[in-house]
């Protein structure tokens, strides 16, 4: 296994961490077994959040035992004081833990972000937790270049969590100023929200930038584990059908794509968003028309149930078109 030190925080860490969303589909004896087979195997960093439903709960079940083998990390939408100290308490109990590695503001937009530093935002709270040892470390994590930017500007951010991937590149530039001011860079959306169906290449390609302190996949399979890990340690030059292989896959996805994030939901009509997207993505990349459209008639709210709302795209951290692309969903697949 490889380690870094995960920049300023000093942490010593795993290149491969360990995504918790994935394991909201399973149960907590599974989640055991992960944990268990991850320490076996030397990986060592945990994320999770506050917003995934049952994630911190489950691992806090897994965790029994084998909590000093963790580097553990997770992550609140709370940007005021009080419910930022709730919040991390919240999370110290369902963790059953007595102290945070890495705790991180979630997902702020530049407006949420300002309320999060100004007098009674969340930053107040967390400097406390880690004044009386509940947190470690403070971080923060974007989808967007912006408030990537911003963040470099604060002396409290110790790490940055971004998207970065075979097709998502944007950040490189401050993925490298991370470098230079000692941040550990934190990579989500890897496979692009599973957009990339090959995982080793997706692997690689993230691990050859040496700005890179840890990718963290969400993983519900011991399988998934070794395949990951075989594919982090591989750091064998890209051959000529590689490159062209991801270049491909930038061709055929471009950047007007859905990863899955689920930022865009509740819908007003209760249409399954990004569940119709991955669809389409069978549809139009893997050639599986029919078993696409026999498993859309399937869902009981039809993309034609939109009713034009918008409330989806404000929330949507890639600002896609949601409306429009749910309009091409109807054209394919009711029509």
């Amino acid at each position: 296994m490889k380690y870094v030190t995960l920049g300023k925080t000093g942490l010593n860490i795993s290149r491969l961490g360990f995504g918790g969303i994935p394991i909201q589909k399973v149960d907590a004896e599974t989640t055991r077994t992960l944990i268990k087979a991850m320490a076996d195997k030397g990986i060592n960093y945990i994320d999770t959040a506050r917003g995934y439903t049952v994630s911190e709960e489950f691992l806090g079940y897994a965790l029994e035992g084998l909590r000093d083998k963790f580097v553990l990390a997770t992550k609140s939408m709370s940007r005021t004081k009080d419910a930022m100290a709730t919040d991390i308490d919240i999370s110290l109990h369902n963790l059953k833990t007595n102290y945070i590695d890495l705790y991180q503001v979630h997902n702020p937009t530049l407006e949420q972000l300002e309320q999060v530093v100004a007098p009674g935002g969340a930053l107040e709270a967390l400097i406390e937790a880690k004044a009386t040892g509940k947190i470690g470390h403070i971080g923060l994590t974007c989808h967007t270049v912006g408030i990537f930017e911003k963040a470099l500007q604060y002396d409290w951010v110790e790490t940055i969590m971004f998207p970065y991937n075979i097709i998502e590149n944007q950040g490189e530039e401050l993925m490298r100023k991370c470098t230079e001011k000692n941040i550990g860079f934190i990579v989500m959306k890897p496979l692009a929200g599973g957009a990339i169906d090959d995982p080793e290449l997706a692997l690689r390609y993230i691990c050859a930038n040496t700005d890179v302190s840890v990718v963290i996949p969400g993983m519900y399979d011991v399988k998934e584990i070794e395949q990951n890990l075989a594919a982090v340690e591989n750091d064998a030059p890209f051959t000529e059908a590689e490159l062209q292989k991801m270049e491909d896959i930038r061709q055929s996805l471009g950047t007007n794509f859905c990863r899955r994030c689920n930022y865009c939901q509740p819908c007003s009509a209760g249409i399954g968003i990004s569940a119709f997207f991955i669809l389409e993505g069978y549809y139009d990349r893997y050639g599986l028309q029919d078993w696409a459209k026999t498993r859309y008639d399937s869902t009981p709210i039809k993309a034609s149930a939109c009713i034009d709302c918008g409330a989806c795209e404000p929330r949507c951290p890639y600002n896609l078109p949601i409306r429009q692309m749910l309009k091409g969903i109807v054209e394919k697949f009711e029509k």
